[in-house]
């Protein structure tokens, strides 16, 4: 496997490693606009343990693609990430595949702190029919990057997905292979007076099936849910009722979905 910075515009290298299982690449410089990470030779579908930056989590993914790009972002795609991510001249980077324990282990099947807005064959991906003004604050991969702040909005560490006031919004999580499920755990956003909050919600899975959700005004506590389900795939959060309060914004912060692979 294989880790490259370049620029998008002359993919020259500025820094490069390589390794059998593990790449490591800590490299001095400084990101300019237009700048990528590279992950390549890969093997697709396999587990990795990908970490894009010193001040962003480890992920836990299925990848499912030969290479994977990370786009550096600038300026306003930025804004849902530590600022101290991708900042400064010293840098560390990271992949290797994942061991048994760690995959086969009771988790949050949802978690991935590496997502991106565009799908490039990396699991678990989070989308969604509707994204506040198409900003990276509200994007639907802040839905599954791990930050739980709900006590206000914009700018991390209060990222979330934003439905824009749209009624049929619907935000879908694809895991990418069967996985089996015992609990789902929503943080709705808590910004009061600003936010209005969610009283019932529509979960559908990849089986068909579907569970209604019935919810209530919380300041950080999760809503849980336990919910059993075996072999799924996919499950999309929709048909979201709002209180009965003058404010129109509801968002949810995170979702979190508890299980194990699939036996």
């Amino acid at each position: 496997m294989k880790i490259e910075i370049y620029n998008d515009w002359d993919h020259v290298p500025k820094a490069a490693a390589e390794s059998n299982d593990q790449a490591i690449l800590a490299w001095d410089g400084e990101y300019r606009k237009g700048d990528v990470i590279e992950f390549s030779e890969l093997t697709p579908g396999r587990f990795y343990m990908v970490q894009v930056d010193a001040a962003i989590a480890e992920a836990l993914v299925l990848i499912t693609e030969k290479s994977v790009r990370y786009p550096i972002p600038f300026y306003e795609k930025k804004e849902s990430q530590n600022p101290l991510a991708f900042f400064g001249n010293r840098h560390y980077i990271s992949i290797r595949f994942a061991r048994d324990y760690e995959v086969y282990a009771y988790k949050n099947l949802a978690l991935n702190p590496f997502d991106q807005h565009e799908f490039c064959g990396v699991y678990p991906h989070a989308s969604a029919n509707v994204e506040t003004r198409g900003e990276s604050v509200f994007a639907a991969r802040n839905a599954i990057d791990g930050i739980l702040a709900t006590a206000s909005h914009g700018e991390w560490p209060y990222e979330s997905w934003g439905i824009n006031r749209q009624d049929d919004a619907a935000l879908t999580l694809n895991f990418g292979r069967k996985v089996d499920v015992d609990e789902i755990r929503l943080y709705t956003r808590a910004d009061f007076p600003h936010d209005n909050w969610w009283i019932r919600a529509t979960l559908c899975f990849s089986d068909g099936s579907e569970e209604t959700l019935t919810m209530e005004k919380k300041c950080g506590e999760p809503h849980i849910f336990p919910i059993r389900k075996t072999g799924i795939t996919s499950l999309t959060l929709k048909d979201l009722i709002k209180a009965d309060d003058p404010s129109p914004f509801p968002a949810l912060t995170q979702i979190e979905v508890y299980g194990r692979e699939a036996q």
